[in-house]
């Protein structure tokens, strides 16, 4: 995604919360992530639920179908309109499409469950229908790709809808990492390089074509349930890819840059992850621990690294990170790290590590929606249009 330097020029006035995608949905996610978490945590320590789903089931989705694809809505159709130079949804059309995501949100918990499924169900295909106007009509064969993973994503959303449970959960997790693992090859090493050009970031196309590839098989494998002897080797060997294409990328060069270092911290939950679940299928560690290393680890520090340095870029500010987004990746991180932990030690501590993984979490997000109202509620400071 192209992201410019602001001008000298006065910060116009005025509201400019529908001028592109990233700007409502980027808030929306961040505060829906603060708020879904800390509904999930209290829910375990007694709260009453009044929801029509099974919490568990609820929070799996909700951080799945309603966070993170709140997150791809907004990075997509803001990407799209640069990537094809076509127009994606802005004003009224673009507030109506959040409002969609919102009363997803509220049918999701409260029902009916035929309208919730309908209504939800449906966003991920109009965000595909979107994307694909701008992707097709500029015959931008290159993330054509965008298209085919959002209808997929949206399948495995309805899947959930018709028969909630883990399988369709695990395919929507899934096919998120499939995106990060495409988008997170294309933006981690040439950010680096750009930024630190005396780095020596190595950038080799076929090892990324390599790691994708088994990363596929790997997730296939476990979709199928082909079993330990199957999905063990595959995690290993795609775990030892993803890691020998992060070292070429000089992840150490990155220590003293916030915007540069988030990234790299939160791709090595990718190959921690693929240990997680080849120890998953030998039955070593929890399904909750190859989850939220994924989940909260991978996506979650993906998620806010991008929609930091995505929102300073297309709101006209530098690329540097200040004290609130280095707060917000440090939570973020920490409360991954604590949620992970809690699966492989559990006990009498595990509620109150979830407890303070899930304040952490909270805190992150919160950071985030402060922080970044008043930035994504105005115009760009170098006046520009989006």
């Amino acid at each position: 995604m192209r992201i410019e330097e602001p001008s000298r020029a006065a910060a116009p006035r005025g509201f400019a919360l529908f001028n592109l995608a990233f700007r409502p949905f980027y808030l929306l996610a961040a505060l829906f992530a603060a708020l879904a978490i800390a509904l999930w945590v209290a829910t375990l320590h007694g709260l009453r639920w009044n929801g029509y789903l099974p919490p568990v089931l609820w929070h799996q989705h909700e951080m799945l179908f309603g966070f993170a694809l709140a997150v791809i809505a907004g990075f997509l159709l803001t990407a799209g309109r640069v990537w094809t130079g076509r127009p994606t949804p802005e004003g009224w059309p673009l507030a109506l499409l959040a409002l969609h995501w919102i009363a997803a949100r509220v049918l999701v918990f409260a029902g009916p469950a035929p309208v919730a499924a309908v209504v939800d169900g449906a966003f991920a295909f109009v965000v595909a229908a979107l994307m694909a106007r701008a992707i097709v009509g500029a015959r931008n064969a290159r993330n054509y790709f965008v298209i085919v993973l959002l209808c997929a994503f949206g399948a495995a959303n309805v899947a959930f809808h018709l028969q909630p449970g883990d399988l369709p959960v695990r395919a929507g997790l899934w096919l998120v990492m499939t995106l990060i693992v495409v988008m997170a090859g294309r933006v981690v090493p040439s950010f680096t390089a750009n930024a630190l050009p005396r780095a020596g970031v190595v950038m080799r196309p076929k090892l990324d074509r390599i790691a994708l590839a088994l990363t596929l098989a790997v997730f296939a494998a476990d979709l199928l349930a082909l079993g330990v002897a199957v999905v063990a080797p595959l995690a290993l060997a795609a775990a030892t890819l993803h890691a020998a294409r992060q070292w070429g990328w000089s992840p150490l060069a990155t220590r003293g840059r916030p915007i540069l270092w988030i990234l790299h911290l939160s791709h090595a939950w990718i190959p921690l992850g693929l240990v997680f679940l080849a120890l998953e299928s030998l039955r070593w560690v929890a399904t909750a621990v190859t989850l939220h290393a994924f989940g909260a680890g991978a996506m979650g520090g993906l998620i806010i690294a991008m929609i930091t340095r995505t929102a300073l870029g297309h709101t006209g500010r530098p690329l540097a990170a200040g004290g609130a987004e280095v707060a917000a990746y440090v939570l973020l991180h920490l409360a991954a790290a604590l949620r992970v932990f809690a699966g492989l030690a559990p006990g009498a501590s595990y509620l109150t590590l979830i407890a303070l993984s899930g304040v952490l979490w909270s805190a992150a997000f919160l950071v985030y929606f402060a922080t970044y109202l008043p930035r994504l509620a105005r115009p760009r400071l170098d006046g520009k249009p989006g």
